[in-house]
C-alpha cells in the first residue's frame, strides 16, 4: 500500500511516496507562502512524475494523495477555508480536479497539524492509543486532537486544530489569529523575538548578541545561565505547560504529543509539562503522559496512508 503525500509549508513543500513501513522517495520544492499556492502546483506534478519513476511506480499503484496544508481545511470537501496570511490564493482552488486531471488519482486534503497527528499514531509516538492530543512548537503552534480514534474536525473544520489559541493570558499580547493572549502569541517563534526585545535586561543580555533570537538560541544560552535566557525559557515552559492542561480538559486524552523543532530541547521541555500536568491537570482517572513525536518533519508525509485510509 502506497500514497502519494503532500507537506506544504511556508517555505517549501515536501513531495513524497510513502508505504506502511517508510518513505520510499521524497523531493522538496522551494514556494513561497506570500506569492501563492497556483505557481507551484505544476512544480510539485513534475515532482511526483520524478518520484513515480525513480521508484518505478505509477501513479495508479497509490491510495493518492494525501495533502497536508498549512491553514484550516474542510477534509470532507477537500477545500482550503482560511489561510492566516500564507498561500491566500489558496481559497477556492479545486484540488480534487487537480489531482484527477494533472495525475489520475484521487486527493485527500488535511491541516498540518492533524496530519502530523495521524502520522504519529500510525507509526510513531501514538501508536496503541485512541485518545491523543498533539501541540507542534514551530513558528507558531499547531493543535490537533483525536478521540476514539476518530480525528476531531467539527462542523466549521475547526475543532480540535486551535490548540495554539488557547488564550492563557488574559490581556496579553495580540495574536495573528485577532485574539489576546493565545499560546502562540506568548510563546512561539515568532512571538519570542517580540517578547523578548521587551524583556528587562535585554539590551545587555547574550541573547541580544545573537543574531537571531530563536527557540536554539534561547535553549542553549538558557542552558549557559544567561539570566534573561533563562526567564524567557521558564516563561515559554509555562506558557506551554498551562496550554497542555486546558487541551486535557478539553479533549480527555490519554497522550499529549509535542513535536516541532522547539523539541531538539526535549528534555528541557518534556519534564516542566508532565511535572505540571501531573500537579494541575484535573484527571481523576490517572495520568496524562507527555511524550516528543518520533517522526519528526515526516509526521505529515506518513499521515498520507490514514488520511486516505478512512474513505478505502
Amino acid at each position: 500500500m502506497q500514497a502519494l503525500a503532500i507537506d506544504l509549508g511556508g517555505s517549501h513543500a515536501t513531495c513524497a511516496i510513502v508505504d506502511e513501513r517508510s518513505i520510499l522517495a521524497s523531493e522538496i520544492v522551494t514556494t513561497d507562502g506570500t506569492i501563492g499556492l497556483r505557481p507551484v502546483l505544476p512544480e510539485i506534478v513534475r515532482a511526483f512524475h520524478r518520484l513515480l519513476e525513480q521508484t518505478h511506480l505509477k501513479a495508479s499503484d497509490c491510495l493518492g494523495i494525501g495533502f497536508s496544508f498549512c491553514g484550516l481545511v474542510d477534509s470532507r470537501t477537500s477545500e482550503i477555508v482560511s489561510t492566516n496570511q500564507k498561500y491566500d490564493d489558496a481559497r477556492g482552488l479545486d484540488l480534487k480536479t487537480w489531482a484527477k486531471s494533472e495525475l489520475g488519482v484521487r486527493l485527500r486534503l488535511e491541516n498540518d497539524a492533524r496530519m502530523a497527528l495521524l502520522g504519529e499514531r500510525y507509526a510513531g509516538a501514538g501508536r496503541g492509543f485512541d485518545d491523543i492530543v498533539m501541540t507542534t512548537l514551530g513558528t507558531g503552534i499547531g493543535g490537533a486532537a483525536m478521540i476514539s480514534g476518530k480525528l476531531l474536525r467539527g462542523k466549521h473544520a475547526q475543532a480540535g486544530c486551535l490548540g495554539g489559541h488557547i488564550p492563557v493570558l488574559f490581556g496579553g499580547r495580540q495574536c495573528t489569529c485577532g485574539a489576546i493572549g493565545c499560546a502562540e502569541a506568548e510563546a512561539s517563534g515568532w512571538s519570542l523575538p517580540l517578547i523578548a526585545r521587551e524583556w528587562p535586561g535585554f539590551v545587555q543580555s547574550r541573547l541580544a548578541q545573537e543574531k537571531a533570537v530563536n527557540f536554539e538560541s534561547l535553549f542553549r544560552l538558557a542552558k549557559a545561565q544567561d539570566p534573561v535566557a533563562l526567564a524567557l525559557r521558564d516563561r515559554c515552559l509555562q506558557v506551554w505547560a498551562t496550554a497542555t492542561v486546558g487541551l486535557i480538559h478539553a479533549y480527555d486524552p490519554e497522550i499529549v504529543i509535542f513535536g516541532g523543532g522547539v523539541m531538539e530541547s526535549a528534555d528541557a521541555i518534556l519534564p516542566h509539562i508532565q511535572s505540571y500536568v501531573e500537579k494541575h491537570a484535573w484527571t481523576p482517572w490517572g495520568k496524562v503522559k507527555v511524550r516528543a513525536a518520533e517522526l519528526g518533519n515526516s509526521a505529515g508525509i506518513f499521515g498520507a496512508i490514514p488520511l486516505l485510509s478512512e474513505e478505502a
